[in-house]
C-alpha cells in the first residue's frame, strides 16, 4: 500500500498524466471548433490535434529535467524516448494512416462486386499525427510541467 501512495505522490508521474489528459480535453476543444458539435469520440481515439503522446513524453521529460537537473542522464535518457515516441507518431504511424486511407478506398471500390459477408471492415484511419499536432501537444506537455513545477515551487 506504502508503494501505491508513492506512486500516486510522484509529481513528475501525475504532471505527465495531467498534460495527456488535459491534451485529450482539448482535441474536444478543437473538434467543437472545427464541426460545431460535441464529438466525446475524440477523447479515446488516436490522432488529432494535439498529440496527447506528445504531451505526455514532453511533460515527462520537463518533470525529469526540473526535478534530477537538465544535464542528469534520467532527464537525456526521457529526452530520446519523448523524440523516439513522436517521431513514430508524425512518421510511421501517420504514414500507417494515409496507407489505410488509400486500402480503403480501394475496398469500396471492390465491395460493389462482393457479397455482404465477404466485405471487409473499414481500416482505422487516424493513427498518427502530423507534424504541427505533434509540435502542439508536446508545447501544452511542457506548459503543463512547467506550471507544476512552478505551481510547487511556489507552494512548496
Amino acid at each position: 500500500m506504502q508503494d501505491l501512495s508513492a506512486i500516486v505522490h510522484n509529481q513528475v508521474l501525475v504532471t505527465a498524466l495531467v498534460a495527456c489528459f488535459f491534451a485529450q480535453f482539448l482535441k474536444l476543444v478543437v473538434e467543437v471548433v472545427r464541426h460545431q458539435k460535441l464529438n466525446f469520440h475524440v477523447l479515446i481515439e488516436t490522432g488529432g490535434m494535439p498529440s496527447s503522446h506528445s504531451a505526455l513524453v514532453s511533460a515527462l521529460a520537463t518533470g525529469v529535467g526540473q526535478t534530477v537537473g537538465w544535464s542528469s542522464t534520467e532527464f537525456a535518457v526521457s529526452t530520446i524516448f519523448a523524440i523516439i515516441v513522436m517521431y513514430d507518431a508524425a512518421g510511421v504511424r501517420w504514414a500507417a494512416g494515409q496507407q489505410a486511407r488509400i486500402l480503403n478506398q480501394m475496398l469500396e471500390g471492390q465491395a460493389a462486386q462482393q457479397a455482404p459477408e465477404e466485405q471487409m471492415e473499414r481500416l482505422k484511419e487516424m493513427l498518427g499525427h502530423t507534424r504541427l499536432e505533434v509540435f502542439v501537444g508536446s508545447a501544452v506537455g511542457v506548459a503543463v510541467s512547467l506550471v507544476a513545477g512552478v505551481t510547487a515551487w511556489v507552494m512548496g
